[in-house]
């Protein structure tokens, strides 16, 4: 409970400005913030440091595209490897996503289980490179001229292979910005359109992981959560990307509710519509849960409350208790059972643990679309990736 306490506390000090420092408790004025700002400087250091020639950096015989972030948290990396796996997939092209599997691997998990439909393999391990050149012996895999820059990039399915067999064509790396050990074709950076660079400060003081200049290195830029973001935000964003050096496209995305289903039928498929006139109690431990919180209300429940824990927060007996009396306490105010709702990442990081809670639990099924604003919609976006691919393997 403590560890969490700490969490919650770090995240809600990443997105105070310095502008409102004055109204925080003294003591985290005065030695919770220079703590962190201090542990800020010790743990950029190694980002300043010039790569070692001891250690190249290494290629791969297939195309990279790597999905990262400059921020912790809730921009949308996972949705957008799902995105790009699933695209690859409907022309043919079987993709090896590459994950660390931070945090207990609720990412890896719910990737493995949303795409188990697909020629998509899932590598998992700190050491990218590693991974995937064992992933890459063991299932082999195709010349990329042959399997990607022949292809047309067209949204409906084009060659679909047997996924048991199919060599791969394609590596996505999942967090892979930092990642500086693999060479890779494409970056594609995505920024949360709701709290893009928090405080501006870096971690643990705040939520940036490098400097906006590093901006410069993307060749894609997805602004994610843009449905949920004014004008005026989004304009501000891309207005700060330019400002960076940054030269690359911007596109613009959302997380789209599909369905519902049962904490214990997870193959079912319940429409949205079922949360109409329910009572909604959602639960979530995710880097962005105001964007949950906006989508279910999108949804139509007629009341809906929440409760919030920090990202990739393993739930524990006394949070089930916690989930448990809340939901009872709104069943009693609108006499009316109450549905608790949770977010697939964190089914995937703990369905046994959820399926203890005494009450009716399902989870909201959402993906990744590309909103085709500023005449940058889905075609544009894999029209780009394909072209630059084709530039860097054909100067190989």
């Amino acid at each position: 409970m403590a560890t969490e306490k700490a969490r919650q506390l770090l995240a809600r000090l990443a997105v105070t400005p310095d502008a409102a420092v004055a109204e925080l408790p003294f003591l985290h004025r005065t030695l919770l913030l220079p703590l962190l700002s201090a542990a800020s400087v010790l743990l950029r250091l190694p980002l300043l440091l010039p790569s070692s020639p001891l250690r190249p950096r290494r290629t791969l015989p297939v195309p990279v595209v790597s999905v990262g972030n400059l921020t912790w948290g809730g921009n949308g990396k996972t949705p957008m490897v799902d995105f790009l796996a699933r695209r690859f997939h409907n022309i043919g092209i079987s993709p090896l996503i590459l994950t660390r599997g931070y945090a207990g691997g609720d990412e890896s998990k719910m990737l493995r289980r949303r795409l188990a439909d697909t020629t998509a393999k899932l590598g998992i391990g700190a050491n990218r490179a590693a991974v995937a050149s064992s992933m890459l012996q063991k299932y082999g895999y195709v010349n990329p001229c042959e399997a990607f820059l022949g292809e047309k990039l067209s949204l409906a399915p084009n060659r679909v292979v047997n996924g048991t067999s199919a060599k791969i064509g394609m590596a996505i790396m999942d967090d892979g910005m930092q990642h500086r050990s693999l060479l890779r074709d494409v970056e594609i950076v995505m920024v949360n359109g709701l709290t893009p660079w928090g405080n501006g400060h870096f971690i643990p003081r705040g939520p940036m992981r490098e400097p906006l200049s590093a901006l410069t290195r993307a060749d894609i830029l997805v602004i994610h959560h843009a449905n949920l973001a004014s004008e005026a935000q989004l304009e501000n964003i891309k207005c700060t990307v330019q400002d960076s050096g940054a030269t690359c496209p911007v596109f613009f995305s959302k997380l789209a509710p599909s369905h519902i289903f049962e904490i214990n039928k997870p193959l079912q498929r319940l429409p949205l519509r079922v949360l109409d006139g329910m009572v909604v109690l959602c639960v979530s431990a995710i880097g962005c849960p105001d964007a949950f919180i906006n989508t279910v209300s999108e949804i139509g429940p007629i009341k809906i409350d929440r409760l919030d824990f920090s990202d990739h927060h393993f739930f524990r007996d006394h949070d089930l208790e916690l989930i448990q009396e809340k939901a009872r306490k709104l069943g009693d105010q609108h006499n009316k059972e109450t549905i608790v709702l949770v977010t697939e990442k964190d089914y995937d990081r703990g369905p046994d643990v959820l399926g203890m809670v005494d009450a009716k639990v399902w989870v909201l099924s959402s993906s990744l679309q590309i909103m085709p604003l500023k005449e940058q919609g889905e075609e544009e976006l894999m029209k780009k990736v394909k072209d630059i691919i084709t530039r860097t393997r054909r100067a190989k």
